[in-house]
């Protein structure tokens, strides 16, 4: 417990560098704190104080179980590559900083701190316009905008691999600002977009000419045509004002994308977009058209502009309705207490992962992924999910039985997790053999 409350001391003291400069100078990259790890439970407690405000103001909830799981599990998704290495955007920072910088400026003065954050914060308005305006960037970033609500949950509802080309954008800071910084404010800026994504904080006044806010924020995850490709700002919305990309919030915004997926299945949120760019391209005999499928606009055609037109688009008319299952109560009950499970197994791959052997990481990382899959695969109520859901079950009882996954909460909470999947694996065998009755059937 004094671990415990040791841990939870220092990400209280870490995060409160947010709001002092000093307590944010560091001169070794090693030495920043995962802001965005420690901010975990402040995630967790405002999207719960924004669930019980919104009851209280509209008496409905805010977000559906359906929907949250998706978007957090994309969250959780999105950081698993850093169990294994360091970010792509620090990494390849920290390498052009250690062979090609031209100048160093002070780590720890407040006018480099200050040159960073508006570097840092106008460099991401170009990725994130990049994002919109070139189909493979926008096949990553996409499953952010994936989500029908708009609510504290969709803030988590990341890419996987967007990180993975973003990198480029903020390389020419590299050639001056020292990396420690850089990942200071990359993290800061993250967090910063987490509370915008609300629709509770309706105007704030002033701030809105300056910096960008829920209202501001909101435009850019509608489908509305007067939506479309509009605030990419991140902490400043005055790079929409000079660049013009921006847009005020006017008619009921109806979130999530152009053409709705409609599933929870999270691996295909996540990738679906490149698959369809292939087909995409396949479907044309030039070259170059083949390649301006990836380069040009997500809705780009031979012979419209760059970044196509939104003629075909479907006319948004307010009425909109989200994609929700009907689901039964137990069943969001299963899914919510097996959903918690895999999060707490997740906390426990971050806090010692540099404590577990290659084997153990890789078997409970590919653990937490099959849990997400198959758990989409619940609330999207497909067949195929009896055998998944059986499956998972099994594979937690063996890693359990192997040492794979250790005792992840003191008695008797470890006993009733057993008991709890070891249930489960015998419903859904039951689940299947019944499956498989009326077959055996036809078939004689």
């Amino acid at each position: 417990m004094a671990e415990v409350a040791s841990e939870e001391s220092g990400g209280f003291h870490n995060m409160s560098s947010l709001f002092s400069l000093k307590l944010s100078y560091f001169e070794r990259v090693e030495d920043v704190p995962e802001y965005v790890q420690q901010a975990t439970p402040f995630f967790i407690g405002l999207m719960v104080l924004e669930l019980l405000v919104g009851v209280l103001k509209t008496g409905a909830t805010l977000v559906t179980i359906s929907d949250g799981i998706t978007s957090i599990s994309a969250g959780m998704i999105s950081r698993l590559p850093m169990l294994v290495m360091r970010s792509c955007e620090l990494s390849a920072y920290i390498y052009v900083w250690e062979h090609y910088r031209q100048i160093e400026l002070p780590w720890d003065s407040a006018w480099t701190w200050w040159f960073s954050f508006l570097g840092v914060d106008f460099c991401y308005y170009w990725v994130h316009r990049f994002s919109h305006e070139v189909s493979f960037l926008w096949a990553s970033h996409q499953v952010h905008h994936s989500s029908e609500y708009y609510n504290l949950t969709t803030a988590l509802r990341q890419s996987l691999t967007q990180q993975f080309t973003s990198w480029i954008f903020y390389i020419p800071m590299a050639l001056i600002i020292p990396p420690a910084i850089f990942a200071v404010h990359i993290q800061f800026n993250l967090l910063y977009q987490f509370w915008i994504h609300t629709e509770l904080i309706r105007d704030l006044g002033p701030l809105e000419w300056v910096f960008n806010t829920p209202k501001h924020h909101r435009v850019h995850h509608g489908r509305n045509s007067y939506c479309i490709d509009k605030n990419y700002a991140g902490t400043l919305i005055i790079w929409d004002r000079m660049f013009g990309t921006f847009a005020l919030e006017s008619d009921k915004v109806v979130y999530g994308l152009v053409f709705p997926i409609r599933t929870f299945d999270i691996l295909y949120v996540q990738l679906y977009y490149y698959l369809g760019l292939w087909k995409k391209s396949s479907r044309y005999k030039s070259i170059s058209y083949k390649l301006l499928t990836f380069f040009n606009g997500p809705s780009w055609r031979p012979g419209k502009p760059r970044l196509g037109d939104h003629s075909k688009n479907p006319q948004i008319t307010g009425k909109e309705e989200p994609h929700v299952p009907s689901l039964s109560l137990t069943v969001k009950c299963y899914v919510v207490t097996h959903f918690l499970l895999v999060v707490w197994i997740y906390h426990y791959l971050f806090q010692y992962k540099m404590m577990m052997s290659q084997l153990a990481l890789l078997g409970m990382t590919s653990y937490v992924l099959f849990t997400l899959t198959t758990l989409g695969y619940i609330m999207d109520q497909r067949p195929a999910a009896r055998v998944l859901e059986l499956l998972r079950c099994a594979v937690f009882m063996t890693m359990k039985r192997y040492g794979v996954i250790q005792t992840l909460m003191p008695p008797p909470g470890a006993e009733l997790t057993e008991v709890l999947v070891f249930s489960s694996l015998l419903y859904w065998a039951l689940q299947c053999v019944t499956q498989l009755l009326p077959i055996k059937k036809k078939i004689n």
